[in-house]
């Protein structure tokens, strides 16, 4: 069954929502996610249910609070994400093309475009940025971190078996991922390989100026990028799988919300080209 633009949706909040929430919170994060995008398939919805449910559980579990806005339909106001301590963006879609140049119609395995909606998180990006907060972006979320930031996208991979699974198996796999020394997932991580959980057939292409390459798979393709000076770290693998180690998962999490309980929307106290890039997007193709 395939899910078409304007049909009933296919995942509903109360089916990601973890029902617990933490008396005190330690911090409020604002998490922005398409829970139902177009041509969702059963097996995809069961993805977004696993992903998104495991990603607000774990919140929880370290303390924090969440609003969740789901971009499947337009938000009342991207601006709103700002008033919260912290920005978790999710996977979901591909990213439409023309956001970085590209105007392909016929990209192999394309699926999910939205383009209302990547607006949507690019605006919610650049309101985060600007009121200085932290940003933990993954799959989807890595992606429109770059585009935002001028950088572009790989719009499919062709050699795609270290990053996902072919025709009739499994899409997600286990990757090995090298993560690079001295970046700041180095610093969370605390190791020099991981073995993550990726099911992806883009990636980021030119990085975005001000932003490092802090991971790499084997055949070279960037798998993680991080701002030079503000926290804002973007992961193409997925930690929110629940397939994936408790552990990686638990420290980038762990990392990302005590960074937003502190206020932290930085490494140091220089500004951010991503508002800038942020805005110019915000202002094209609308």
């Amino acid at each position: 069954m395939t899910v078409r633009a304007g049909a009933a949706p296919l995942v509903r909040f109360d089916e990601v929502d973890p029902g617990a929430r933490p008396e005190r919170p330690v911090a409020r994060i604002a998490v922005v996610v398409s829970l139902n995008f177009p041509d969702m398939t059963e097996p995809v919805a069961d993805l977004v249910r696993a992903f998104t449910g495991t990603a607000l559980a774990t919140l929880v579990e370290l303390g924090a609070a969440f609003e969740l806005f789901d971009t499947s339909s337009a938000l009342a106001s991207s601006s709103a994400v700002a008033d919260l301590d912290g920005l978790l963006v999710l996977g979901g879609g591909d990213v439409d093309g023309s956001l970085y140049g590209c105007y392909d119609a016929t990209i192999p395995n394309s699926y999910g475009v939205d383009l209302r909606a990547d607006h949507n998180t690019i605006d919610a990006l650049r309101a985060v940025v600007a009121a200085g907060r932290p940003v933990l972006a993954i799959c989807r979320g890595a992606q429109l971190v770059n585009v935002a930031g001028g950088g572009s996208v790989i719009p499919d991979i062709e050699d795609y078996r270290l990053h996902r699974g072919g025709p009739g198996e499994p899409m997600f796999v286990d990757e090995a991922v090298t993560v690079v020394e001295g970046t700041r997932l180095a610093s969370l991580v605390q190791s020099e390989r991981l073995a993550v959980r990726s099911g992806h057939h883009q990636a980021i292409d030119r990085v975005a100026d001000g932003f490092v390459v802090c991971a790499r798979a084997d055949d070279g393709i960037v798998e993680g990028i991080e701002h030079r000076e503000r926290w804002i770290l973007a992961l193409q693998w997925h930690p929110e799988d629940p397939n994936g180690p408790d552990h990686d998962r638990l420290g980038i999490f762990r990392a990302f919300v005590e960074a937003a309980a502190k206020g932290c929307g930085s490494w140091s106290a220089i500004g951010s080209p991503l508002v800038h890039r942020a805005a110019d997007h915000g202002r094209s193709g609308r």
